[in-house]
């Protein structure tokens, strides 16, 4: 676009179809990622501050097209809403299923949760930066659409370059330098937000053992894991290099509402039914013997100091014999009654969230599947909301499991409106993972079998949960805490993070 047109790019730039394999590769696309991964393996502060640079032009080339759209349009009176098929042409299915493909246009907070060990105060900050960067992210996206698509109807826009054309179309050719320097920065700035944070995950998987130790290394001058940015970015090129852009839209949108998935699944799991031992990584014995020494030696004045005690005060306050409601309330038999009714609690817990689970692939499936019959799709939608119904309202109705103020919780902030907010998060990613199409599933199947053979024949015989220590979850994070008062803070890309966070990073 720099050099006036497509057809104007130097040969090495321009896209060539390969013969006899129809595969069209980009190179000038392959060669803006190498750029980017460069910057990156720089360090994080001075890619930080061309983040900064590219995203305020970005923001400010999408306010241009805001305001002078929006000038147009009422100037115009909004021929692009003058439709005779209606403001949903394709309907509500057709609308969702863009959603699907374009939901990779919103990932980038997942940047933020992946850089937590480089943010100071991350229990305050990162639910900060996620919610104002969707919140803003979200306004601009909606505002520049609505904008663009009341300009122009939908048929007569160029798909390549949509907003370039709908002002064209209105006699503002120069607008198009405006907004082309808007695309690039806003390729410049996906670019860093998305290959910022897979160095970072490479890293974790690394210490974690999962994959050699090589993307665990972080550069000493930079403090950057300089080996894992510079193997994301070659394949990230060359995936750049030889696919187009909506295929790899599509696989990113798989990936990332999958893992999306996993993560609201994961939340019922461990509020209702979290596991009584994790596993800590063996380096930490020490703090594990410190928090096992205090326990057992609070445990033993408590009993030592109060046994007596205890028992005048039961018998002050309480028979030893006393009928309630039909049952005996001896102590003994009511810690009995106690233990048996968490676990049906926790059984009951568990099946409802695999049900749940079913409920909400029926019933996405049924109504995303046009081509069932109608009276099986109302059939299955019916079986499907009724599992999810009855889901949603049995865990809201048992209590959920006392190990969540403390397991996995060591300050930081919490989901809300459980279970509501994970099943509805549950219900809109399967539906919009259905309607990504099955060719979009094909080529992130070979991507994940991919995953399972290096887990398979590495992962699996490196994991450091081979040498771990299981330890009771209510501990877990007095145990972290042991560890990160015994360590001095390290120092990694140009902040501050202590051991704790770096062993889950």
């Amino acid at each position: 676009m720099l050099f006036g047109s497509a057809d104007s790019l130097p040969f090495f730039m321009a896209r060539q179809q390969i013969p006899g394999l129809g595969i069209i590769v980009d190179p000038c696309a392959a060669i803006l990622v190498l750029i980017v991964t460069g910057l990156l393996c720089v360090g994080i502060k001075e890619s930080t501050i061309a983040q900064a640079i590219v995203t305020t032009a970005n923001v400010l080339a999408m306010l241009f097209v805001i305001i002078a759209g929006s000038y147009l349009g009422f100037k115009t009176g909004w021929s692009g809403y003058e439709l005779p098929t209606g403001y949903f042409p394709f309907g509500v299915n057709g609308m969702l299923a863009g959603s699907a493909t374009v939901f990779f246009a919103f990932i980038g907070f997942d940047a933020v949760a992946s850089t937590a060990e480089e943010v100071k105060n991350p229990q305050r900050d990162l639910p900060l930066g996620i919610g104002t960067a969707l919140s803003i992210c979200c306004a601009l996206y909606m505002l520049v659409s609505i904008v663009i698509v009341g300009l122009v109807p939908y048929y007569e826009m160029d798909p390549d370059t949509p907003i370039s054309s709908a002002f064209a179309s209105h006699g503002m050719h120069w607008a198009s330098y405006v907004i082309t320097i808007g695309a690039v920065t806003a390729l410049c700035s996906t670019l860093m937000g998305s290959i910022l944070p897979q160095p970072r995950i490479l890293m974790a998987m690394a210490r974690d053992g999962l994959l050699p130790p090589f993307f665990s290394d972080v550069n000493k001058t930079t403090q950057v894991p300089v080996k894992s940015t510079i193997v994301t970015g070659i394949v990230a090129a060359a995936l750049a290099f030889f696919m187009d852009v909506s295929a790899l839209a599509g696989m990113v949108s798989v990936g990332t509402l999958l893992a999306f998935t996993m993560v609201a699944i994961s939340v019922l799991i461990l509020r209702y039914v979290p596991p009584d031992e994790v596993p800590v990584p063996s380096t930490l014995q020490s703090s594990i013997d410190s928090v096992s020494l205090q326990f057992s030696q609070s445990s033993l004045s408590i009993s030592g100091k109060s046994l007596v005690d205890d028992v005048g005060t039961l018998r002050e306050t309480e028979p030893l014999l006393a009928k309630k409601g039909g049952a005996v309330s001896y102590p003994l038999i009511k810690q009995v009654q106690d233990i048996l009714n968490e676990e049906n609690r926790r059984t009951v817990a568990g099946w409802t969230i695999m049900f749940t689970c079913i409920g909400v692939f029926v019933l996405t499936y049924a109504a995303s599947d046009l081509s069932l019959p109608r009276l099986l799709q109302l059939t299955l939608c019916g079986i499907g909301g009724a599992l999810l119904l009855c889901g949603l309202i049995v865990l809201t109705s048992i209590n959920q499991d006392e190990a969540r103020h403390n397991f996995g919780h060591a300050g930081g902030f919490m989901c809300p409106f459980v279970p509501l907010l994970p099943i509805a998060c549950i219900l809109i990613n399967v539906y919009l993972l259905i309607n990504l199409g099955s060719a979009t599933w094909a080529r992130v199947s070979v991507w994940l079998i991919i995953g399972v053979l290096v887990y398979v024949f590495y992962g699996r015989t490196h994991s450091s949960l081979l040498d771990a220590v299981y330890v009771p979850a209510a501990h877990v994070d007095e145990i972290y805490r042991s560890s990160r008062d015994s360590f001095p803070a390290t120092h990694v890309d140009g902040t501050y993070c202590r051991s704790r966070d770096t062993l889950l990073a």
